[in-house]
């Protein structure tokens, strides 16, 4: 059984923590600041969960405590800032507060699964694919696929900068990850900025740093997402999204090794490899002039696509197979099988979603299942017209709107934090986020 240590002051938040890894089969010990936490014997533990900000000292003085122990840094302040800080000293990865209990359980078994796998010898990366686990968390046996995991391990043994090609939920990030944990920068960092999720006023700031008074609100010098991937690996989901402002800076650090912080003289080198992911025609955005031509050409050295779950027939019920076995481990829930009418359903199905649409069906269907049988009802498969519908039906932000929006007249905020799986603090800071106040007029 693995042992993970919580280093949090708010009782309420550790005492929630716990409870949630004890419930998922993890012995867990708490402490309610560094100086608690040195008393303990850190290696006995496989991990460390941290609050950056403890009374004392910091929480990342626990990355230095803990030595080879992977520590995960939690900030209420969800900001890149924070992750950037963290993980130049050695932190394995952050996580925002508030947390949902699903993302908090995948990024645990995702950091204990990583630790186990770098302890043993590292495996041959010429050895075949075992097609039961894939490469990375990738599963398919699909002409497909094998030759896209045959390309993965070639170009992961390279410096060669990569474009990762394929509509929405097809797994790029996933072949960001095995590129990276199959190269020579496996022990530095990967750094991954999903260019969507930033305001366009913050994008240039949060990848290339600024000096003090380089804008209003600069009160100090700050590295950015770049000079924290130095010596490791930058992934830049969704690049067709980066403004044309950050697409010429981002082209000087290819060209120059460079980056210049914004309101600096002088530029500061790097050394960076360069994956870059988006599911927009690029080459029609420079036919549009909304990406640059020679910024294209430079990211586009090895392009890899990953196909989409349509062109993968073959690979829908090995990969439903494998989420289910996942998802049931996951969820604590005894195994379960799929009824024949689901296999048929499976197969069927066109899946634009994709590998996320298959994995949220499978998860909804344990969910409304009574016994350890999944059949096509339980999929609950429908037809979209467009991306947009699809989007909607795969985003958790809408089934949490819709959710309290729909209950919030019948049940107290007591009841819908529980049937929502969550804290009432973490209900509260999600409607703010959301827009959604409490007792809305009807």
């Amino acid at each position: 059984m693995n042992s993970i240590l919580i280093v949090e002051d708010e009782e309420i938040i550790r005492m929630a923590l716990k409870k949630l890894l004890e419930r998922n089969h993890y012995r867990v010990v708490e402490a309610g600041s560094v100086e608690e936490a040195s008393q303990l014997k850190l290696t006995d533990f496989n991990m460390i969960i941290s609050d950056l900000r403890l009374p004392g000292a910091p929480g990342t003085e626990m990355i230095e405590k803990a030595k080879s122990i992977p520590v995960l840094i939690m900030t209420s302040y969800a900001s890149l800032r924070s992750a950037v800080d963290s993980m130049k000293l050695g932190a394995v990865d952050y996580i925002a507060k508030p947390f949902d209990h699903k993302e908090m359980l995948s990024t645990v078994a995702r950091i204990l699964t990583e630790k186990a796998a770098s302890e043993p010898a590292t495996k041959n990366p010429e050895e075949p694919i075992d097609k039961n686990t894939g490469l990375g968390g990738m599963v398919g046996s699909s002409l497909a696929m094998n030759k896209l995991f045959s390309t993965i391990r070639k170009v992961a043994m390279t410096d060669t900068t990569v474009l990762i090609q394929g509509e929405s939920g097809t797994g790029k990030e996933l072949v960001a990850k095995s590129i990276h944990a199959l190269g020579a920068r496996k022990e530095a960092p990967l750094i991954s900025v999903n260019c969507a999720a930033i305001p366009e006023s913050l994008i240039e700031s949060e990848l290339f740093g600024h000096t003090k008074g380089a804008f209003t609100g600069a009160n100090d010098d700050r590295s950015g997402l770049i000079e924290a991937a130095d010596g490791g690996t930058l992934l830049l989901d969704e690049i067709g999204e980066l403004p044309i402002e950050a697409q010429a800076r981002l082209l000087r650090v290819l060209q120059e090794g460079e980056v210049r912080r914004l309101g600096a003289v002088s530029p500061i080198s790097v050394n960076v490899r360069l994956i870059s992911a988006t599911h927009r025609d690029l080459t029609q955005m420079v036919a549009d002039k909304q990406f640059r031509e020679d910024l294209f050409y430079r990211i586009n050295v090895m392009p890899l696509f990953v196909p989409p779950l349509r062109e993968r027939s073959n690979d829908c019920l090995e990969l439903a197979h494998a989420i289910l076995d996942k998802l049931c481990k996951k969820l604590n829930h005894p195994a379960m099988t799929f009824t024949d009418r689901a296999t048929n359903a499976i197969s069927q199905h066109n899946w634009p979603g994709n590998v996320r649409e298959l994995e949220n069906a499978i998860e909804r269907a344990i969910v409304l299942s009574d016994n350890n049988q999944i059949d096509s009802s339980h999929l609950s498969l429908q037809q979209y017209e467009n991306e947009e519908q699809i989007e909607k039906a795969l985003s958790m932000e809408d089934y949490f709107v819709q959710f309290v929006t729909e209950h919030e007249s019948d049940m107290n905020e007591t009841e819908l934090a529980r049937k929502l799986g969550i804290s009432r603090k973490s209900l509260w800071e999600r409607r703010q986020r959301y827009g959604i106040p409490r007792n809305r007029p009807s």
